[in-house]
């Protein structure tokens, strides 16, 4: 693991190197550049893809609220209002595209890291809402594909 003390900026350029620098090697699976983890001092990377840990990113997101005192207006409410504002802006970058289109995106380096930060913003609103309302996610979507399942059964 490695610790790199960087400014935002140079971080994202630094992540935007290795991302290319990755893309360019063609690596696959377990390969991949994976999640990045910032702590207030230090930036650490792993250099595998390990499942997301809902419990410590919870953990983190609570950290980095409490950190800048933003924990009396992280309410459910206003969260999923929060989470609805950046579900409009992952909604944008597909606004005028056409469905043939929108499978490409991948292929469009700014407009892919865009689209990832859209839904990263969403997601960490979504799991913000969940454990500030004491919900299980795991267990909530393993129940709602249940519930799908029997009122969509396979053909």
């Amino acid at each position: 693991m490695n610790k790199i003390d960087l400014s935002t900026e140079k971080w994202l350029l630094y992540y935007d190197y290795q991302l290319k620098k990755l893309k360019n090697k063609k690596l696959e699976g377990s390969e991949k550049f994976s999640r990045l983890h910032r702590s207030p001092n230090a930036l650490q990377t792993h250099a595998t893809l390990a499942p997301m840990d809902i419990e410590n990113l919870q953990k983190r997101l609570r950290q980095f609220s409490a950190e800048r005192n933003w924990q009396p207006y992280q309410t459910p409410k206003n969260l999923a209002m929060a989470m609805v504002v950046e579900a409009a802006e992952l909604v944008e970058i597909f606004q005028w595209l056409t469905p043939e289109q929108s499978q490409t995106i991948q292929d469009d380096p700014q407009r892919h890291q865009h689209l990832g930060e859209e839904i990263a913003d969403v997601l960490i609103y979504l799991v913000q809402i969940a454990d500030h309302s004491s919900i299980n996610i795991e267990a909530a979507v393993e129940r709602k594909l249940a519930l799908n399942a029997l009122k969509h059964p396979a053909l």
